[in-house]
């Protein structure tokens, strides 16, 4: 699933693995890019406008979702985490106060960068019998989630990320969701991690860790319903 790398220095941004960079419309919607490695906006699959749509108004700011390599997603894992070995989703929010419903004034920011290995969703996608654009949109929904302030991991969460994942997953038609399908049968044995802090694709960026959120701030984050 995903994590966030912490305690990290921060780095240059001549040392970043991926290059992008975002900005939010105050319009009170999440605006979405994807892209490369390298920043350059991908062929669309309409993961943009399918992740827009089904945030709603729950979400103001915008995100990028960046498709890459598994050796590029590898390296993250070792430079943020210090973990040898590849998975398929990190989400890097931009700071620990993730947050969410549109402000008064509409206006939004920028939430966070959702890193995903192409290699490993596609695998994913063949074992679990679904189409590439199913799988990264699963992997999506779980990212954005932790850019919010949702942590699976956390004591605290009693089941509320794993409780909206679903409500959303079902809203937007897909067939399950990565806690739901981790916690069944965990079909591969990479599994979604956030990065805390960090943010490889632009230039502000902080360490990642185990977490996405240490904590949802109280109204932080969209509604169950």
């Amino acid at each position: 699933m995903t994590r966030r790398p912490a305690n990290a220095a921060r780095p240059r941004r001549a040392d970043a693995d991926v290059h992008v960079h975002g900005g939010a419309r105050a319009d009170g919607r999440l605006h979405v890019a994807v892209v490369d490695a390298r920043g350059r906006p991908r062929p669309a699959s309409g993961l943009d406008r399918w992740l827009s749509a089904l945030a709603g108004r729950r979400v103001c700011g915008a995100v990028t979702v960046a498709l890459v390599s598994d050796a590029r997603v590898r390296a993250l894992n070792r430079r943020f985490r210090h973990v040898h070995g590849t998975t398929d989703v990190l989400s890097f929010p931009t700071s620990s106060q993730e947050g969410l419903a549109p402000s008064s004034s509409g206006a939004g920011r920028y939430l966070g960068d959702i890193v995903i290995a192409e290699g490993v969703a596609r695998r994913q996608a063949q074992q679990l019998g679904h189409s590439w654009a199913t799988e990264e949109r699963i992997l999506a929904l779980h990212g954005l989630l932790h850019l919010i302030g949702y942590d699976h991991d956390s004591p605290s969460d009693d089941g509320a990320m794993a409780r909206i994942e679903r409500t959303w997953r079902r809203r937007g038609g897909l067939p399950n969701g990565l806690i739901d399908r981790v916690d069944a049968h965990a079909p591969t044995r990479a599994v979604a991690h956030t990065a805390r802090g960090a943010r490889p694709l632009t230039r502000r960026r902080r360490g990642p860790t185990d977490r996405v959120a240490k904590r949802r701030k109280t109204g932080g984050g969209p509604p169950e319903q």
